[in-house]
């Protein structure tokens, strides 16, 4: 089974575990239903914003349709600008924190809606200079520093100057794991 076919099956299954259906999530989401059906399907290639968009529609993590049951996560997952891949997802008893190697594209931007109440975004630079967080007070972090913001606003990814690497921990409280 590929990205597409798993994504989407799981995704169908968490839509059908809340209880929605494709038109109530799509309108939740902002994602189109044809769009939506076509991912379920495993027909349509899934974009970081368009799973983001899902996932806080239906109040979970975005590990929640990348990771596999028996631990392995999908890799891979690509939006305007972002490139994450999930290595880890650690839970403890007040939240969730997925784990992401990460790249931005080189002189790329991509602005990442909302997430559900509460979550958080840390970036640990490994290579290159990322611009990120909220657009009115964006940070900026070089190789061996890192970056930390409220997530549950519209927030941004920025690489102005070359291809940013890091590791990107998303944090959510434990009601969205």
């Amino acid at each position: 089974m590929g990205l597409n076919d798993e994504v989407g099956r799981r995704l169908k299954a968490l839509r059908q575990a809340v209880g929605l259906s494709l038109s109530e999530l799509a309108r939740r989401s902002g994602v189109g239903k044809g769009t939506l059906s076509e991912l379920e399907s495993g027909l349509r290639n899934p974009t970081l914003e368009t799973l983001y968009a899902l996932t806080t529609a239906l109040g979970r993590p975005l590990s929640a349709v990348l990771e596999d049951p028996a631990g392995a996560g999908v890799r891979g997952v690509s939006g305007s600008a972002v490139t994450a891949a999930l290595i880890e997802r650690y839970e403890d008893g007040d939240a969730a924190t997925d784990v992401f190697r990460v790249t931005i594209a080189d002189g790329a931007t991509q602005e990442s809606a909302a997430h559900v109440p509460h979550t958080t975004e840390s970036l640990m630079v490994l290579s290159g200079t990322a611009v990120v967080g909220l657009p009115d007070a964006p940070q900026t972090a070089g190789p061996g520093a890192y970056a930390h913001w409220r997530a549950d606003a519209p927030h941004l990814y920025s690489a102005p100057h070359g291809e940013v690497h890091g590791v990107l921990f998303v944090r959510y409280p434990k009601g969205a794991a």
